[in-house]
């Protein structure tokens, strides 16, 4: 409580400055407050950043070899979907939790109450998670160098696609997350119902396995969430063109993944207009 009254306190100071502010001044504010408490809470800080951390180190020591018929490292594979994973965790998971503990001290409501756009928090707490899906997904991409040498890509059409699939991942994500706290009664139990469809998504949306290994029920049920189009797109950015022939289709399908996560973004904004909830009524 203490913490939220300590947020409200700089947003009416910088409302006050500037008088009844517009989205963009509000947004403003908004990220930075939301930027300032999330770095100073080291709890969170960690919690948010460790776990993508500790499954590439435990599954780079687990798994080794080969995939089978090829010369590439199986911890390329993993690599790969674990950064994918890291961006679910920063965004999905991390909001889950936050926004329920925003709405849980009353911030949410105070916020509904100022002068503030409401706009202005949703764009708050979206360039925090693009900030810290940003350093998460930085420091995924040199542990992998360093420890299993995943490579480089070496032409601009590699970047443009990592580039995409990261953003659309994030908005797709996070927009699920903010829509995801409707099943949430409570910020005490936030992680244990946040973390399940984190983890079991991350074993059948071919994080650790490659999607052919995965039950066809299974990766049916994954394709209809972010994680799966986010994994294979990154897989075509990081992996030799030859494992293609892996990919269900035996190709690496970049249109359906673009229009996956799109649809997930568009599906979000809907989700979320529909379930999110200022003062027990309906975002506006």
């Amino acid at each position: 409580m203490n913490e939220a009254m300590q947020i409200m306190t700089v947003h009416e100071d910088t409302a006050a400055r500037a008088g009844l502010p517009g989205t963009l001044p509000g947004a403003l504010a908004r990220s930075r407050v939301e930027l300032r408490s999330f770095f100073r809470n080291w709890q969170s800080l960690v919690f948010t950043m460790a776990l993508p951390v500790l499954m590439l180190l435990v599954f780079g020591a687990v798994f080794t070899g080969k995939l089978p018929g090829t010369d590439t490292d199986y911890r390329l594979l993993f690599v790969s979907g674990i950064i994918a994973a890291g961006v679910m965790s920063t965004s999905f998971q991390s909001l889950a939790i936050s926004v329920s503990l925003d709405r849980e001290n009353g911030l949410i409501r105070r916020l509904a109450a100022s002068p503030m756009p409401k706009a202005a928090y949703f764009i708050g707490i979206t360039v925090k998670t693009i900030v810290t899906t940003l350093i998460e997904t930085a420091i995924l991409v040199v542990l992998g160098m360093v420890l299993y040498g995943l490579p480089m890509p070496s032409d601009a059409g590699r970047w443009l696609t990592f580039a995409w699939v990261v953003l659309l991942g994030v908005t797709s994500c996070s927009l699920a997350g903010i829509a995801y706290t409707a099943l949430i009664p409570n910020a005490r139990s936030a992680a244990a119902i946040a973390t399940p469809p984190f983890m079991i998504l991350q074993f059948i949306s071919g994080v650790f396995f490659p999607l052919m290994m995965i039950p066809t029920v299974l990766r049916c049920t994954a394709s209809a969430f972010p994680l799966l189009w986010m994994a294979k797109g990154l897989r075509f950015v990081f992996l030799p063109d030859s494992l293609a022939s892996a990919e269900p289709g035996g190709n690496w399908n970049l249109g359906l993944v673009c229009g996956a996560l799109a649809a997930w973004t568009v599906g979000g904004v809907i989700l979320v207009v529909l379930t999110f909830r200022w003062r027990g009524q309906r975002v506006k």
